[in-house]
C-alpha cells in the first residue's frame, strides 16, 4: 500500500516584526478561551562570513537598541488591546 506523504502544518508566523538594524522583536500571538495575548521574543541578526545568522545574545552596543525595540513591541501590542477592547491596556 503507498504511503500518502503527511502534511506538516506551516510554522507559525509572528503578527508583527519591529527591526531596527539588526536588532528585530517578533511579536506572536495566542488565542485561549480566556481571549488573546502576545509574546514577544528578540534576536540579532549578524554576518559570519557570507552567511547571515541569528542569535538571541545582545552585547553592550546593542542595549540601547534593543530597549527602543522592545519599547516599540510595547506600544503596537496596547494599540491591539485597545483595539480590540477599548478601555482596556
Amino acid at each position: 500500500m503507498p504511503q500518502i506523504p503527511s502534511k506538516k502544518p506551516a510554522p507559525a508566523k509572528p503578527v508583527h516584526e519591529i527591526r531596527v538594524g539588526g536588532i528585530r522583536a517578533s511579536i506572536w500571538k495566542n488565542e485561549t478561551d480566556k481571549g488573546s495575548w502576545f509574546n514577544t521574543t528578540f534576536d540579532r541578526s549578524y554576518r559570519d562570513g557570507e552567511e547571515w545568522k541569528t542569535s538571541d545574545s545582545f552585547g553592550r552596543d546593542d542595549l540601547l537598541t534593543l530597549g527602543f525595540v522592545a519599547q516599540e513591541a510595547l506600544r503596537w501590542i496596547v494599540e491591539q488591546r485597545q483595539q480590540s477592547q477599548p478601555g482596556m491596556a
